[in-house]
């Protein structure tokens, strides 16, 4: 595997990304390929239980992010209308805050206005959206991760456990019944009065199993994590995650000739798909990498085989394709590029590398 395909990767990922959440993970996208031991799967992620100081100028995700970021709102980029979008580029704006205040500040009013400002469905999951009570999956790798991030940043071990009990609370929402006649542990992707979409989206379980994996990281290294509420928490997250890898795992071995995940997971009318395969399939090796006890063979063979996959449909340009549209989650007609399945890409390349050392050459 040659770091060359990775970086032409980038190269179309930067091209491509043009909206608020598109921003906010690809930053997350170079955190994790160029400062692995940094970002929160890493062996360095908070040094003396504290954020890490990074140069923003030589930090490749930072310097990224920062023109993307504003710092004189209450959220940290405008979104049209997503109150969870803007989040995503929360955990930049904390790192960009640790050398230049004005980032820091903005951070924090980013949480609040998460905690403080937008609508709640019953049951306290916050909103999506701004205007209305209305959950996505795809929620949960914008702003639980930033939640959780702060909560190291300002020692706040109650904020940690409101980032995991978010999760716990979408899923409560947004899961199939584990005794489903299909798509057991998946998840709806929008339940709500706007754009409803009971469907098991591809992407948006791996837009929840990858956030997830996120709190689940941030939570495993903070020095809460011995904490029996902590702790409790710890092990909810990694069941949640279980259930999302188990059925799409499922789903994916019931068609032995379709080697990518369908857009919609449970439905055979629709096309084999980069995006949402890329995403779980990084979601399966990040978990190998912190419970590999828990997450064995099953879920690595499964990553490896998924990966090989997704490389063979990597064009020499960098691009990814057969992917769904990312504003239009239900055409049908494939499309040829994605942002967000471009820094799904990285990341996946960069989990791997970090649970295969030595899987990358140079060239």
């Amino acid at each position: 595997m040659s770091t060359a395909l990775v970086e032409s990767i980038i190269t179309q990922g930067q091209r491509l990304a043009t909206h608020s959440w598109e921003y906010g993970t690809f930053s997350e996208a170079l955190l994790e390929w160029y400062n692995p031991s940094f970002s929160v799967f890493g062996n360095n992620t908070f040094p003396g239980g504290e954020i890490p100081v990074l140069q923003v100028g030589t930090t490749k995700s930072l310097s990224y992010a920062e023109p993307h970021i504003v710092t004189n709102s209450d959220t940290l980029v405008g979104a049209d209308g997503a109150a969870g979008d803007p989040a995503s580029l929360g955990v930049s704006a904390i790192l960009i805050g640790q050398t230049e205040p004005d980032y820091l500040a903005a951070a924090g009013r980013q949480v609040d206005h998460l905690l403080n400002a937008v609508p709640r469905w019953s049951n306290g999951a916050i909103s999506h959206r701004e205007s209305v009570a209305e959950l996505w999956a795809d929620f949960i790798y914008m702003a639980p991760p930033t939640l959780a991030y702060w909560a190291i940043q300002t020692n706040d071990k109650g904020l940690l456990n409101t980032a995991i009990q978010q999760c716990e609370l979408y899923r409560d929402v947004l899961s199939v019944p584990a005794g489903a006649k299909s798509a057991a542990g998946l998840w709806h992707h929008i339940i709500g009065p706007q754009s409803q979409d009971l469907g098991i989206w591809s992407t948006g379980n791996g837009w929840a199993a990858a956030g997830m994996s996120r709190v689940l990281a941030t939570a495993m290294k903070s020095h809460f994590a011995t904490e029996s509420d902590v702790a409790s928490g710890i092990t909810q997250l990694k069941s949640i995650i279980r259930s999302i890898l188990d059925g799409a795992i499922a789903l994916d071995s019931a068609e032995p000739n379709e080697p990518l995940l369908r857009n919609y997971l449970n439905d055979t009318t629709w096309f084999g798909e980069l995006s949402g395969t890329t995403l779980l399939t990084t979601t399966a090796y990040r978990m190998t990498q912190l419970d590999p006890a828990e997450f064995g063979s099953k879920y690595s063979t499964w990553a490896d085989s998924k990966r090989d996959a997704i490389t063979d449909r990597i064009n020499g340009n960098g691009l990814l394709s057969p992917v769904i549209n990312p504003l239009n989650w239900g055409d049908k007609t494939p499309a040829t590029q994605s942002p967000e399945a471009q820094s799904f890409a990285v990341m996946m390349f960069s989990a791997y590398r970090d649970a295969s050392p030595g899987s990358f050459k140079s060239r």
